[in-house]
């Protein structure tokens, strides 16, 4: 009996809807009735062969289809690398062009996920040339010093952002500790009221949830909140049921190895992760 591998889809199984289309429609079914938005993202990284990337724009727009098909109250988010930036900044930008005007002709809004440090300043100008799309945000994370930069310049160019505390290695870019990751989303956090009109506040810490709603009051705008499946979803529908607009990750296919291992490496909260490893998420 391979125990290891018997773990690691149980792991796998808490986060991710399952390895086809119709798992993440199923599950965004079920989550709809609950009062909550999907945000759905077809797993795949660091792709380097261009017939998966193919692939993967092809499984992309028949995603938007079945979204479109089953009424889905929902998003879809992709990653850089998944669709060319491995390859050239050329095809990078005509798949990004070509999955927006699918999603754009549905009524589909796009995000584009952030990845490695490294990487963050091209996903940002691959995001501002985009623009004015109102079909298209972006990730920013709380745990790399240039964010409140990037925050001003997207916002100033009507974005919209999608604050997370980051699941890669910052190196030198950014802040390691998690009291320091912490202090700088709040003050991102507040960047976001004062200068943006659209963005979505991402995290499972219940302290900057009750703040942020706070912040709406004041500055009176309606903002979204993020998380991730299966962390949790049961507080995650209580907000929906108090009334705030609130989104879970979804994501779905078979190279959910990496996707998993960063989540239960994100020191920002780890035991939140583990613990949502053994407690019943479904609603």
């Amino acid at each position: 009996m391979d125990i290891t591998g018997a773990v690691e889809r149980f792991v796998a199984g808490r986060w991710i809807a399952g390895p086809e289309i119709q798992d993440s429609i199923k599950v965004a079914k079920r989550l709809n009735r609950a009062g909550l938005s999907v945000i759905i993202n077809y797993l795949g990284e660091e792709i380097e062969d261009k017939a998966k990337i193919k692939k993967t724009i092809d499984v992309y727009k028949n995603l938007i289809e079945e979204m479109k098909t089953n009424r889905i109250n929902g998003s879809i988010s992709l990653k850089p690398s998944q669709i060319g930036s491995r390859i050239n900044a050329a095809m990078l930008a005509e798949n990004y062009s070509k999955i927006l005007d699918l999603a754009e002709k549905e009524g589909i809004f796009v995000w584009l996920d952030m990845e490695q440090p490294e990487t963050v300043a091209k996903t940002i100008h691959l995001y501002l040339d985009a623009m004015p799309r109102t079909n298209a945000g972006i990730c920013i994370q709380a745990y790399l010093r240039r964010s409140g930069k990037d925050i001003s310049s997207i916002a100033n160019a009507g974005g919209a952002i999608r604050l997370v505390k980051g699941a890669y290695n910052p190196g030198i870019h950014g802040y390691s500790s998690r009291a320091d990751v912490e202090r700088n989303y709040r003050s991102l956090m507040h960047d976001l009221f004062i200068k943006a009109n659209r963005f979505m506040i991402a995290t499972h810490d219940r302290r900057l949830i009750r703040e942020a709603i706070g912040l709406s009051k004041s500055y009176k705008k309606t903002i979204q909140y993020g998380m991730l499946n299966g962390i949790e979803n049961k507080y995650a529908a209580e907000l929906a049921k108090s009334g705030e607009s609130v989104s879970l990750y979804l994501p779905f296919g078979t190279d959910w190895t990496e996707y998993s291992y960063r989540r239960l490496r994100e020191g920002s909260h780890a035991l939140l992760l583990a613990a949502s490893l053994f407690r019943n998420q479904s609603v």
